[in-house]
């Protein structure tokens, strides 16, 4: 969602910096030179927010914390410049975009600074508008403070209510994708549920990152990292929505998906491919194993899936040692858990029943 997410953050913010200089327009929006050339200014500062936010890459911490507290600025600025303090306040619920973000991906001492600003700005407009309306003035504060907690509160709990122990038993912290044991689990489960009747392949890919401890040597832990960050990304974005992606190495990635056909060479290729065009350029030693299905389905999934990694680890050190980037594919390989009479206490799950 990295891609969504920034897009996301960064109309919200043109959206946001375009509506200072529209009200100048308006006889309730900001009125005289200065306060016209701050609307302006406003705009010009989410303008450069804008396009960090639509850079190909998420903002480092320091940057997204600077966006923060220049946009919590540009809120109190454009609040205080209106004419009219009711306008001023409809414009200081604002704070509760950046109040949002900041719970979700900053610390509460930052929350403390947006606050700060946005309670002062309050207060100056609601001395303003009590001067015509008390009572307006009083409820226009309460139900912007109110908006401002609850979406707070609502944020905090959300990611209590995250089990982080679950999460963590099932994700790799740094790429994201499913960790070895969680890759067992989605594997046995897509195995142990086929039909008899089922004529779909299975699929199973080892990529192994060709020159990753060189890059780790010139790149420093950070870069490797940032390598990794984005080679997942580049293989979420290559398989179909029902392929299985594990991170289970400094360079090793696993990948398990359905396939209609028994030929996987176009997978590979794309696989490939996708590793060669993303950050850093990398190269990697890929082993694809495509089996039938259907004479799976009755022999433990564990057991399957450990001579199908097995057989596409050796696929892979063969395809490194010709040289790397490239593949090996076995096709329909014979295997030796077939062989073996499916044990008494294994029931295959038949979806057809």
């Amino acid at each position: 969602m990295q891609k969504s997410a920034c897009r996301v953050v960064a109309a919200i913010v043109l959206c946001l910096g375009a509506i200072p200089p529209t009200l100048m327009a308006s006889s309730a929006g900001p009125q005289g030179l200065p306060n016209r050339a701050l609307a302006v200014s406003v705009a010009i500062c989410c303008l450069a927010m804008g396009a960090l936010w639509l850079r190909p890459r998420w903002p480092t911490r320091t940057e997204s914390q600077l966006c923060v507290m220049a946009g919590t600025v540009c809120i109190a600025l454009a609040a205080l410049i209106a004419a009219d303090p009711v306008v001023g306040l409809l414009g200081s619920t604002t704070f509760v975009v950046v109040s949002a973000f900041t719970v979700l991906f900053h610390s509460g001492r930052l929350l403390a600074f947006t606050w700060s600003i946005g309670a002062a700005t309050l207060g100056v407009l609601a001395v303003r508008l009590a001067a015509i309306d008390p009572a307006l003035a009083t409820c226009s504060v309460v139900l912007v403070a109110l908006i401002n907690v609850f979406v707070a509160f609502a944020g905090r709990m959300v990611l209590r209510l995250l089990d982080t122990t679950i999460l963590d038993g099932d994700i790799e912290p740094l790429t994201g994708l499913l960790n070895r044991d969680a890759f067992y689990d989605r594997v046995d489960t897509l195995i142990g549920t086929r039909s008899r009747r089922d004529d779909r392949h299975l699929v199973v890919i080892v990529v192994n990152l060709d020159g990753f401890s060189l890059l780790t040597a010139i790149t420093g832990k950070a870069g490797a990292h940032r390598a990794r960050v984005a080679i997942g990304q580049h293989l979420r974005e290559t398989v179909r929505r029902d392929a299985i992606i594990a991170h289970v190495g400094e360079a090793e990635f696993l990948i398990a998906e359905p396939f209609t056909t028994p030929d996987p060479s176009a997978l590979a290729e794309r696989v490939r491919r996708c590793i060669t065009t993303a950050p850093f350029r990398l190269t990697a030693s890929i082993g694809v194993v495509s089996t039938a299905l259907r004479p799976l389905a009755n022999h433990p999934p564990p057991e399957v899936l450990d001579e199908l990694l097995t057989l596409a680890t050796s696929a892979m050190y063969e395809a490194r040692r010709a040289g790397g980037n490239q593949y090996r594919l076995l096709l329909a390989p014979p295997l030796t858990v077939l062989d073996d009479p499916p044990e008494d206490n294994w029931v295959a799950t038949d979806e057809s029943a």
